[in-house]
């Protein structure tokens, strides 16, 4: 308010009481006559309005200049013009009317300019009291501008929003990385695509590329392209010139599509495979999808497809969202490429590997049984390996080695060291000179791999005694075991091989009949959280209290007992002279033995060859059944699985459980035959001879049956 009279400075005001508390300042002068108000009103930079309530409405009856400027109309123009309108209220509306009259309040309202833009302000609206020249009704406006403030405002919004998604990428992203790491688990690349499917599309499903496109859970990378449901093969690349999908898997056309699944596309390509296969049963919905390449380091080893949410195809995904499902899809394509590569050389290392480690031995007079595994944590390949030798019809050869490292180098030096070991032994009969020889030629070939072995000769002398002959090349001692008593052959240790001197020692042991000689690498016994002395120690305790009677159980009774977790490969043979009383009456085992067998034909009659020797040693009658049940399990291992086949028997007490388990995941099933051809009865005779089932596994799967004695009549067995 306007003092209209001068007032006296007071004590408050007076400069020495500045800084204790407000100062009122003088006024001086007469009041502002109406004139000089409508004057300063008028000339003012911040637009005002007189208006006026009406039965009709709110009106304008004066705006000041800036006014007009805002809403780019003449200012006599605007008189009479409902230009001030509040988002909430109809002017018409008696409530809003009453809301003005009522005195100061502050209201949303939307300037509407001359081009027709409508600008968002705030109206600060004041009742005048009515007199002689300021009629009933009389409001005056000061209206305020948000442009700025909304304009920032949603800058600011906008980065926050950003922000947001930036951070909800980079989570996702993160979590996919996490769900890569078990990319070749059964379901790995569906628990990637569900969570895709909760952050930024609506479905997304992952195809992958190798002799054919097949929908994919997770990775299967020893047998990639061979699913229950695959498409068309790879020679239909040959159709891409009408087939968009097909050229994406080419190379040929980028990295992106999108493709109409309710479009026709030629029969036979992979364009009309998806379509047949992703199609919504939603006749009238949007039927486009993103179709992103999986791509590998030289060529592409799969897709993405998703459905945007909403659907729209590419235009539905903002940067944001296109951006993940790229990364997604590289980062996958990596990850594949990586498990295939390192599988690769993994088989390649384990066949090269197996295809010099000897089938398992029969030796005349000897009880012989041989294991080996690579390490199950890390799934590498490594250099152990064994060699059992029939020199002549009374000399046995048996050697046990290792050589440094896990991967395709050590297997190959493996290989090599086999090699000469075995052309030296059937020249020379003693150990020691026989060492002396692979010294030279081992240090001539300038093998960068350090290799330690044991060398010995087994020599048939009189009344089922053998004679132990043997020398090591820096290897773990033999173990001897007679009537529950150890020893460890320590005899001359000796460098490692290719570091002799020449005059390597040959050490000599009398077996007789019921002795046990264990051979074995450092995965048998070492650890981390033990000395390797403790770890012979515990070796030479656990093999002392072994009740198994044949070699094949005093190995298993060994492994049960000392490598349920191994931390390395393990290579074992065991070696048992027979006794006078080999018919293993009351002998107390694990009763439990297994083999692992290569996926290929001739494991079948190994496979039944083992079933029969286990029946014999263990007692169990009736083998013949068992023997045809594991013929027909291992054949369909070989069949239809892929990977090596692992064996394992078991004296349940009532019968013997066999379990055999591959690498591929599919359940077996009972079929009628094949019509016009032989087979496909195989699970048929199982049933009838055993009850039988399957269950999942780390690797695959494992088919076991339990067989039942006096199944089938001996005729209907042999027949």
């Amino acid at each position: 308010m306007v003092n209209s009279h001068a007032t006296e400075p007071t004590s408050e005001t007076t400069p020495a009481n500045r800084g204790n508390g407000p100062v009122a300042l003088p006024l001086t002068g007469p009041a502002p006559t109406a004139a000089a108000l409508g004057a300063a009103f008028a000339a003012t930079e911040v637009p005002y309005a007189v208006l006026r309530t009406q039965p009709s409405g709110i009106r304008v009856v004066w705006v000041n200049d800036a006014l007009a400027r805002a809403v780019g109309y003449a200012a006599d123009t605007i008189v009479g013009l409902d230009v001030l309108a509040d988002p909430r209220v109809r002017p018409t509306d008696p409530e809003a009317v009453r809301e003005y009259r009522r005195g100061p309040s502050t209201h949303p309202v939307v300037l509407r300019r001359a081009d027709g833009v409508h600008v968002r302000c705030v109206a600060h609206v004041s009742a005048v009291p009515a007199g002689a020249d300021v009629p009933p009704g009389t409001l005056v406006a000061g209206v305020q501008d948000l442009t700025a403030e909304l304009s920032a405002s949603a800058e600011q919004a906008a980065l926050v929003a950003e922000e947001r998604r930036e951070r909800r990428s980079l989570s996702l992203i993160a979590r996919v990385s996490d769900l890569l790491m078990d990319v070749d688990e059964p379901h790995g690349l569906r628990e990637i695509a569900a969570l895709l499917e909760s952050e930024v599309v609506e479905r997304a499903d992952f195809f992958l590329f190798d002799n054919g496109l097949w929908a994919a859970d997770g990775l299967e990378p020893v047998r990639a392209g061979v699913a229950r449901h695959h498409g068309p093969s790879g020679r239909m690349l040959s159709r891409c010139r009408q087939d968009p999908v097909g050229r994406l898997l080419a190379g040929t056309d980028g990295d992106v599509l999108e493709l109409d699944l309710a479009a026709e596309h030629p029969e036979g390509t992979y364009a009309q495979w998806l379509s047949a296969r992703l199609a919504s049963d939603d006749a009238d919905g949007d039927q486009r999808v993103v179709v992103q390449v999986v791509p590998g380091r030289r060529r592409p080893v799969g897709m993405l497809v998703v459905r945007p949410r909403g659907g729209g195809g590419t235009a539905a995904l903002d940067a944001s969202e296109r951006t993940v499902v790229e990364l997604v899809a590289r980062r996958v394509g990596l990850s594949i490429d990586n498990v295939r590569l390192y599988d690769r050389e993994h088989r390649l290392a384990e066949t090269l590997q197996r295809a010099m480690l000897p089938e398992q031995a029969e030796v005349d007079g000897l009880d012989v049984w041989t294991y080996y595994s690579p390490n199950s944590d890390d799934v590498q390949v490594g250099g152990d390996w064994y060699d059992v030798l029939q020199i002549d019809p009374q000399t046995v050869g048996v050697v046990i080695g290792d050589v440094v490292g896990h991967d395709v180098e050590a297997a190959a030096t493996m290989g090599q060291l086999r090699s000469v070991v075995r052309s030296y032994a059937f020249d020379i009969t003693t150990p020691g000179p026989v060492l002396d020889r692979v010294d030279q030629l081992f240090g001539g070939m300038r093998i960068p791999r350090a290799a330690s072995l044991v060398y010995s000769a087994l020599v048939r002398g009189e009344g089922g005694c053998w004679t132990l002959r043997y020398s090591r090349a820096g290897h773990l001692p033999l173990l001897h075991v007679r009537d529950g008593r150890t020893r460890l052959l320590r005899g001359t240790g000796g460098r490692l091989v290719g570091f002799g001197e020449g005059g390597r020692a040959t050490d000599e042991v009398e077996l007789a009949p019921g002795d046990v000689v264990v051979y074995y690498t450092d995965g048998l016994v070492e650890r981390r959280d033990r000395s390797l002395r403790a770890g012979l120690e515990e070796l030479e305790t656990v093999a002392a209290a072994v009740t198994a009677r044949d070699a094949a159980g005093i190995g298993e009774d060994l492994l049960s007992r000392l490598a349920d977790h191994p931390e390395d490969d393990v290579a074992v043979v065991v070696l048992r002279v027979p006794g006078t009383d080999d018919h293993l009456a009351g002998a107390v085992s694990p009763r439990r033995r297994r083999w692992a067998l290569p996926s290929e034909p001739a494991s079948i009659g190994r496979a039944r060859h083992a079933v029969v020797r286990t029946c014999q040693a263990w007692e169990i009658p009736d083998a013949a059944n068992a023997e045809l049940v594991v013929s027909e399990l291992v054949a369909n291992a070989v069949l239809h699985g892929w990977g090596h086949v692992a064996l394992q028997l078991y004296d349940t007490g009532d019968g013997l459980r066999i379990e055999v388990e591959d690498a591929n995941p599919t359940p077996p099933v009972t079929t009628d035959g094949h019509p016009g051809r032989v087979g496909g009865f195989g699970m048929q005779i199982v049933e009838r001879l055993a009850d039988w089932g399957w269950r999942q596994s780390r690797g695959g799967k494992v088919v076991w049956a339990k067989v039942r004695p006096g199944s089938l009549p001996a005729s209907a067995r042999h027949a």
